[in-house]
C-alpha cells in the first residue's frame, strides 16, 4: 500500500538530510528531535486514515453479508408461498452478493493488514521518539566531552608546536652567544696586538735619562773620543 512505502520514504529522507548535515551534532539531536515529533504527527494522520479504510471496509462487508442473508430470507418466503419465480431473483441476486462479499471479503483483509501494519509502525515511533528523548541528555554530555577533548588536543598541538619554537630560539641564542664570544675574543686578541707593538716602539725611541748620558760623554772624553 501506498502509505507504508511513503511512511519508509519520510523516515529515511530525514535520517540522510541529519546525516548530511551532521556538523554540530549538540544541535542536530535537536533538530532531530523535531523532526521525529514532525514524522509522528503525519504518521498518526496516515495511520488514522488506514484505520478508517478498515472499518469502512468492515462496514461494506456486513452490509452485502446482510444483503446476502435478507435475499437468501425472502427466497425462502417466496418458496413458502409457491412462488419460485420470485424465489429464484431473489437467489440470483443473492449469488451477485456473494461474488462481491467475496471482492469486500479480499479488501476488508488487505485494509486490516495495513491497519496493523501502520498501527505497530506507529507505536514503534512513539517508542522510539521515548527512548531517544530520555537518551538526548546522555548524547549531549559525551558531545560537549568529546569537544572538550578536540579543545585539549589542538591545545596540545599548539603547545608542542611552542616547545619546538623554544628550542629552536635556544639554539639561536646559543650560536649568537657563540657568535659574540668569538667576537670578543678576536677583539682582544687584536687588542693585545697593537699594546705589543706600541711598546716596542717606545721601547726604540725611549729617551736616555740624563744622568746616564753625562756618565757616557764623560767616559768618551776620557778615552780621547
Amino acid at each position: 500500500m501506498g502509505i507504508l512505502s511513503r511512511f519508509k520514504d519520510i523516515m529515511s529522507a530525514n535520517i540522510n538530510a541529519m546525516l548530511d548535515k551532521w556538523e554540530d551534532p549538540e544541535k542536530m539531536i535537536d533538530q532531530y528531535m523535531r523532526n521525529l515529533e514532525s514524522d509522528l504527527g503525519k504518521v498518526k494522520q496516515e495511520t488514522a486514515a488506514v484505520m478508517a479504510d478498515e472499518k469502512r471496509a468492515k462496514r461494506e462487508l456486513d452490509e452485502c453479508t446482510a444483503e446476502i442473508d435478507k435475499m437468501q430470507a425472502y427466497a425462502e418466503k417466496a418458496v413458502a408461498a409457491g412462488n419460485d419465480d420470485d424465489a429464484r431473483t431473489f437467489l440470483t441476486k443473492k449469488q451477485t452478493l456473494l461474488t462481491k462479499q467475496e471482492a469486500l471479503q479480499q479488501a476488508y483483509d488487505l485494509a486490516v493488514d495495513n491497519a496493523s501494519k501502520m498501527k505497530a509502525m506507529h507505536d514503534k515511533l512513539v517508542n522510539d521518539i521515548s527512548e531517544l528523548d530520555m537518551r538526548r541528555d546522555t548524547i549531549k554530555a559525551k558531545v560537549r566531552v568529546a569537544k572538550a577533548q578536540q579543545t585539549v588536543n589542538k591545545v596540545g598541538s599548539s603547545v608542542s608546536g611552542a616547545e619546538k619554537n623554544l628550542s629552536a630560539f635556544s639554539k639561536m641564542e646559543a650560536k649568537a652567544d657563540k657568535m659574540l664570544d668569538e667576537a670578543n675574543a678576536m677583539a682582544e686578541l687584536n687588542s693585545s696586538g697593537e699594546e705589543s707593538t706600541v711598546e716596542a716602539l717606545e721601547a726604540k725611541y725611549k729617551v736616555s735619562s740624563p744622568a746616564v748620558d753625562d756618565e757616557l760623554a764623560a767616559i768618551k772624553a776620557k778615552m780621547g773620543m
